[in-house]
């Protein structure tokens, strides 16, 4: 009597961990992992003037590279390879993606020079900057 009380108990703490696990919101350690990660820099570089494409990967909860530099004309791409969606939302307004399914893209050309920052708006701990270069 005594063990299927304590397997009830043990089958009960999975589920609950278990539900837990599976909602949008990141884990302790996967928010101090983003949190204490230094900020990555990549700069575009192709043979059509500077102006190319760039990728931005979304995993464990992070933009990385955090931060990128592009040249005007320049078209980035953003992968979500975290098994829950995100989006990549401007801070100025505009442009933003749907809500991206794990495995999804979006992609977006920069026309004018400026520095844009974006967050997850499901996630807002989640941010990362585009320098678009002349």
């Amino acid at each position: 009597m005594r063990i299927r009380k304590l397997t009830g108990l043990l089958i009960a703490a999975a589920l609950a961990i278990g539900a837990c696990s599976a909602g949008n919101t990141p884990s302790p350690a996967a928010s101090a992992a983003a949190a204490s990660a230094p900020p990555a820099s990549v700069s575009s570089a192709s043979g059509d003037g500077g102006a190319g494409a760039s990728a931005v990967t979304i995993q464990n909860f992070a933009f990385n590279p955090q931060t990128l530099t592009v040249k005007v004309g320049s078209k980035v791409t953003w992968t979500n390879q975290d098994g829950i969606a995100h989006t990549v939302t401007f801070d100025t307004g505009g442009a933003t993606s749907d809500n991206l399914a794990p495995g999804a893209t979006y992609e977006q050309t920069f026309s004018t020079a400026g520095t844009l920052t974006y967050h997850c708006k499901i996630h807002p701990i989640m941010t990362g900057t585009v320098m678009v270069t002349q």
